[in-house]
Order: C-alpha cells, then structure tokens, then sequence
C-alpha cells in the first residue's frame, strides 16, 4: 500500500486551462521546493506560460493565482512577438546575421549562401514540404561545426577533455555538463552572434573543471572566454527570441 506522507502537498496536474482572451488558454505548473510564492511567467520564445508553485502550494490556490492574473496573461501574449516559420521568404540569423530563405525548386542538392546584393540568401532546395526540416538539418550541422570547434579550443586551454557532444532543443537552458562529462548545447546557438557561442561553449568546459558555478569556474569561464559578462546579458534579453524560429 502507498504511504501518504503527513503534510505532504498533494501532487500537481502537468497543466491547467484558463479562459484568457475568449479563447481556452494552457498554464503549465511547475513545483519549486525554494520558492516563496506563485509566479507567472510567459516565455519570450514561445510557448505555454509557466506558473511556478511554491513547496506547499495547492492547485487550489493556483487556479486562483491563474484566475487573477487573466488580464496580465492576455496583455503579454498579446505583445509576445509570433513564431517565425521556416519557409520561403521568411528571414532567419545565422551567426547573428539575417538571411532570407529561398526556394531553389530543385529536389536535389544542399543548402547553400549566397549573396543578392548585399542581403545574405539561404538557398534551399526540395519541395516547400520538406523546407523546413532541411533547413533545420543544415542549421544543426552548422552549430555542432561551431560548437566542436569551441569546445575543443577551450578544452584544450583548460587542459581537460569532454566525454562527447550532443545537440538539442531545449527551452530550459542554452548547455550543460553532465557528471560524466558529456555537453549537450542548444543548436539555436547558432542563430546568435558568435560571440554568444563561444561564451556558452567555454561555460559548460569549465564545468569539466569545477562542477558548481563559485569562484573557481567564474574564474575560469572568465579567463576562456573575457565576453562572459556580455554574453550573458545577451541571453537575457535576446535569448528567448531564437526560440521563435522554426
């Protein structure tokens, strides 16, 4: 028989739904042990807003929360900018830099770059059904180019190896290092200015060193990469836009 621990907040659904705006609107609710109170957050980059619950709060009490706040939830995705879709004519950064997607129309080849002018083009060829997916393919690749290339510089400056890369598509964070030493990186990094993957890069290196964020890893996150500070007043303000792309 399963014990029910005294006191012991009952479990939380994944979500909750809301009318916001005359339409049915979707809040993800998420327990947090060291919060002090509910909050609410919509992310720049898209998706469902996130209510973040305190350690003994109930679903109750957030329904309320959620209730309360409708005319705060419907102002600010509202002014939250649209997803940009992967299709002909639309405008993607690549390293920091807008290019424009164009449809060659030929079913063979690879994505290419070219120059009109003085706008940078992303030449992709296949139907507009298969456009999406082979830009994203082509983006992927070119972040694990980048992302091998700085990790591999600031591995060997620190003196230490990483146990593999991997590449995904995550929300939460832009990297991380895994006890046993794997990184795995946004491969959205490669929509931002260099700089910014460099920085992510030489952070999650100095995880091989000092697996905590005190003195000792700032110090040499700082020393691989002198653009700490900026980059990451970068990802603070711009980064939720690269999650609108694709």
């Amino acid at each position: 028989m399963k014990r029910i621990v005294s006191g012991a907040p009952a479990p939380l659904p994944e979500a909750v739904s809301i009318e916001v705006g005359g339409g049915c609107q979707r809040v993800v609710l998420r327990r947090n042990a060291r919060a002090q109170r509910y909050i609410l957050r919509v992310p720049s980059g898209g998706g469902d807003p996130v209510m973040t619950v305190p350690a003994k709060g109930t679903l109750e009490t957030a329904l309320r929360f959620a209730e309360s706040h409708k005319g705060w939830l419907e102002k600010h995705l509202t002014a939250r900018p649209d997803p940009v879709a992967f299709a002909a004519g639309g405008v993607v950064p690549v390293r920091g830099v807008e290019h424009r997607i164009e449809a060659t129309g030929r079913l063979r080849g690879l994505v290419s770059r070219r120059e009109d002018g003085d706008e940078p083009i992303l030449a992709v060829p296949g139907g507009p059904d298969h456009l999406a997916r082979r830009l994203t393919d082509w983006l992927r690749r070119e972040a694990r180019a980048d992302l091998e290339a700085a990790v591999a510089r600031h591995a060997g400056a620190l003196g230490r190896s990483p146990a593999g890369i991997a590449l995904r598509d995550t929300r939460s964070r832009w990297g991380s290092c895994s006890a046993s030493g794997q990184l795995s990186f946004s491969w959205r990094l490669v929509l931002a200015p260099p700089t910014i993957l460099d920085y992510v890069a030489a952070h999650e290196v100095a995880h091989l060193a000092e697996m905590n964020h005190g003195p000792r890893f700032w110090a040499h996150c700082r020393r691989l990469a002198p653009q700490t500070d900026e980059a990451r007043d970068w990802l603070r303000r711009e980064g939720g836009r690269l999650h609108l792309y694709g």
